[in-house]
């Protein structure tokens, strides 16, 4: 059985209250009984009544981050990277962290409905914002606490993190038609989700830098998985005139695609150049590694955390609005036209 307050009082012969007093700090104990009562604590091995103590200050101690994933399996390593960053995070400031998945959609946002209502968290961080975005109209709505990893293109002020995908394609398209590159092909990720949006802007913008025209046959939607770049990957590398180099939303597409093309008898990085963006530890790994362009994931987890962390102790963070440039990491899956 648990040592209680009350086990402690009787060993000591004081009260419940003399007990709790002195445990928490609070003045009015003599130090001679504070003394007393933390050795006595100590000594049987007594633990504080975590839920409780949340009840009294009517706060959870709690997060929350629900993960938008579709089907069974849930293997994507840019979300098990954040994930990593926002619960370190959380327990370095001793705070708990709630995770649930649900498919965007009408469950998803019962959950969220859920969550605040019953307030089983003290505040929420919402991933892979989307046109329109419902989460965040209903957050604001309800005056609940959180932060964004992501923009909207919604109305109302709001607190986030985000990184510039337009700026980010913009350069690696320069850098791609500096290679010689003309006839370069685009794996968006869907056109619901805000990010896919700058990307494909920073795309068409860096075409017409270039003086090249937008060719609506070498831009392709893909659902963010290797399969989806992989068959995007072959339908484009088996054309009459196929592109020299194929930029993909992610890197898990990026990935499909180079598949692909080996598949093909294509060599990466000399027959075809291929790139991605995350930079997911796979990325480096791969054969030829994988040119991308590096958010560093971990690191954003760790800071959305602290931003909500900051809101919920009413100590506004520095930025409640930030927008970091990603970084060109060019590796072996792309060189000059041959």
């Amino acid at each position: 059985m648990p040592v209680t307050l009350q086990d402690v009082a009787d060993r000591l012969s004081v009260s419940i209250a003399t007990v709790s007093r002195a445990l928490a700090d609070v003045p009015g104990v003599a130090p001679a009984t504070r003394l007393r009562v933390l050795a006595a604590a100590e000594e049987m091995g007594y633990h504080p009544n975590v839920m409780a103590q949340r009840l009294q200050k009517r706060r959870t101690d709690t997060l929350g981050f629900i993960i938008p994933t579709f089907g069974p399996r849930f293997s994507d390593p840019y979300f098990s990277e954040l994930l990593a960053g926002i619960g370190n995070e959380a327990a370095e400031h001793e705070y708990d962290l709630l995770v649930s998945t649900r498919a965007p959609g009408t469950e998803e946002l019962a959950l969220y409905e859920r969550v605040v209502k019953e307030r089983r968290v003290d505040g929420l961080l919402v991933v892979r914002t989307r046109r329109q975005d419902a989460r965040i109209a209903y957050l604001i709505e309800q005056q609940f606490p959180f932060v964004a990893f992501g923009r909207s293109d919604l109305e109302g002020d709001f607190p986030y993190l985000d990184v510039d995908g337009q700026a980010g394609l913009e350069e690696l398209m320069a850098y791609l038609v500096a290679q010689g590159h003309r006839r370069i092909a685009y794996v968006s990720a869907p056109l619901n989700l805000m990010f896919a949006n700058y990307r494909l802007a920073g795309y068409r913008e860096a075409l017409s830098r270039a003086g090249l025209p937008y060719d609506e046959s070498l831009v392709v939607t893909g659902g963010l998985t290797d399969m989806d770049g992989y068959e995007a990957g072959r339908e484009f590398l088996q054309r009459a005139n196929p592109p020299t180099a194929i930029i993909a939303g992610n890197d898990l597409m990026a990935l499909g695609v180079m598949s692909a093309a080996q598949e093909l008898g294509l060599r990466v990085g000399r027959d075809v150049s291929i790139a991605g963006f995350d930079d997911i530890s796979l990325a480096e790994l791969a054969h030829p590694s994988l040119t991308t362009l590096r958010q560093p994931i971990y690191q954003i987890g760790q800071r959305i955390c602290d931003m909500l962390l900051c809101l919920l102790n009413g100590t506004a963070p520095e930025v409640s609005q930030v927008l970091l440039k990603p970084e060109l990491i060019v590796r072996q899956s792309t060189g000059r036209v041959g």
